[in-house]
C-alpha cells in the first residue's frame, strides 16, 4: 500500500461542468458553477424539481474578429 501526497496545484476554480436544473413547470435553468446551481436545488421546493443534467464546459473560443 503506498502512501500518496496530493497537493493543491492551483487556486483557479474547477469549471469542468455547467449543470441545468430541469423544473417541473418552467424553463430549466442554466449554471456555470456547481455552488450556485446546488444553493438553487436546496432552496427550491421539492414538488417543482425534475432533475439536473450536467453539461460539458465549452471554453469560449478566443480569436480574432
Amino acid at each position: 500500500m503506498s502512501n500518496n501526497i496530493f497537493t493543491q496545484t492551483s487556486n483557479k476554480p474547477y469549471l469542468r461542468h455547467d449543470y441545468k436544473i430541469h423544473f417541473m413547470n418552467k424553463k430549466p435553468e442554466l449554471f456555470n458553477n456547481y455552488q450556485d446551481m446546488i444553493q438553487t436545488w436546496f432552496q427550491t421546493p421539492n414538488e417543482m424539481l425534475d432533475y439536473v443534467e450536467v453539461l460539458d464546459y465549452k471554453e469560449k473560443a478566443i480569436g480574432f474578429k
